[in-house]
């Protein structure tokens, strides 16, 4: 008996595996496991943080399968499933202003010692959204009201966001629209109308909107040496960090850097820097490999999907993962202005890792279903 429920389970894994993408399945697994072991690398064995990333990566893996085993259909054909999560998100978007401050923002629902970001869900919930509004109007998508009608949907959780202060979240949120509206073939009079209106929102979100940390993080990136023990320090010790890693690094736990406290952040914002602390420049190109070949994944999948709304969806969450893990690592070597964005697979906390875990579920149910 034994032997037989054996039998059936490895039959039953095989099945599974000949169902989904494999490849992007395992790439995922790699990239999730190398980030457990920077986070060991990091804190010990013993650490909360430690023990909290091995829990939420097994969740993340669990929610992967379960949605890879729902019907993407549904997303398609029902708008109910679609509005009730997304209106959902805006609800708890809202519950963010009732919630405590961490570090001058109001981005987490905070019960005890469990922290949520809505913020991280509600880009996943927008992706199906605008994945559903635009294939069933993309042969209408010239008519500049679905534009609009786009942009409520966008527009409102954007808000939220943006008034907890997030900029990070509310740039990627951008992106994923502009994704969307790019994707779907828009009118190039309307694209230049809506570049124009965000240079204009832009330039005055400097004045009224942006607060004056955010500033002070722009300004030091644009002159990276103007406060080194102030608002330029960070960047200063990501750079020593990434530095002394040379080529193979100093090896698991051997980060001066993290492990001293010199780097701020090391397990969440600056967690690419304290990884090429520990594993060099060769284990930078080894995670930015495996992320180039998901996002990759991702698209293939969309791609040779016999719908729309897979299509769109597939480009939706590779602009999610791509931005997240390129601004990231861009962040880290001072490309980019500090953005305080996770860098999806390796920095610690769930709510990024889970909701881009449920997508690539949805993904699989694509490729399960066709």
């Amino acid at each position: 008996m034994v032997f037989m429920s054996s039998y059936k389970l490895i039959k039953s894994i095989r099945f599974y595996f000949r169902d989904i993408d494999s490849v992007l399945f395992f790439a995922v697994l790699a990239l999730v496991s190398i980030g457990i072991v920077n986070i060991y690398g990091i804190t010990g064995f013993g650490d909360l943080l430690f023990k909290k990333q091995v829990i939420i990566g097994l969740l993340g893996f669990f929610i992967m399968v379960v949605c890879s085993f729902f019907n993407y259909r549904y997303f398609k054909n029902y708008s109910l499933l679609v509005l009730v999560p997304y209106i959902s998100s805006l609800f708890l978007l809202a519950l963010t202003f009732y919630s405590r401050s961490i570090r001058g923002t109001n981005s987490w629902i905070i019960f005890g010692n469990f922290t949520f970001e809505p913020a991280e869900i509600t880009k996943l919930f927008l992706i199906i959204l605008m994945a559903k509004y635009f294939s069933q109007r993309h042969i209408h998508i010239y008519q500049f009201k679905h534009i609009v009608a786009s942009g409520f949907y966008f527009f409102i959780p954007l808000v939220l966001i943006i008034n907890q202060p997030d900029l990070g979240s509310a740039i990627i949120l951008s992106l994923i629209w502009g994704s969307f509206l790019i994707a779907s073939g828009i009118n190039r009079k309307h694209l230049f109308i809506i570049i124009c209106s965000a240079l204009i929102i832009g330039f005055i979100s400097w004045f009224a909107v942006i607060k004056p940390y955010q500033k002070v993080r722009i300004l030091s990136f644009l002159d990276q040496g103007r406060d080194p023990l102030g608002s330029g320090y960070n960047l200063i010790q990501s750079k020593i960090a990434i530095g002394s890693g040379f080529w193979f690094g100093n090896g698991i736990g051997n980060g001066s850097q993290a492990k001293l406290g010199f780097l701020p952040e090391p397990h969440n914002d600056f967690i690419f820097a304290a990884f090429i602390e520990q594993f060099g420049l060769i284990g930078a190109i080894v995670i930015m490999i495996l992320a180039v070949l998901i996002v990759y994944r991702v698209i293939l999948i969309g791609s040779l999907a016999g719908n729309n709304f897979s299509k769109l969806f597939s480009i939706g969450l590779s602009v999610l993962i791509f931005s997240h893990v390129f601004v990231s690592a861009g962040v880290n070597v001072g490309l980019l202005p500090i953005t305080g964005l996770p860098f999806t697979f390796l920095s610690s906390g769930g709510s990024n890792l889970v909701s881009v875990m449920a997508g690539l579920g949805i993904l699989q149910s694509i490729k399960r279903y066709g």
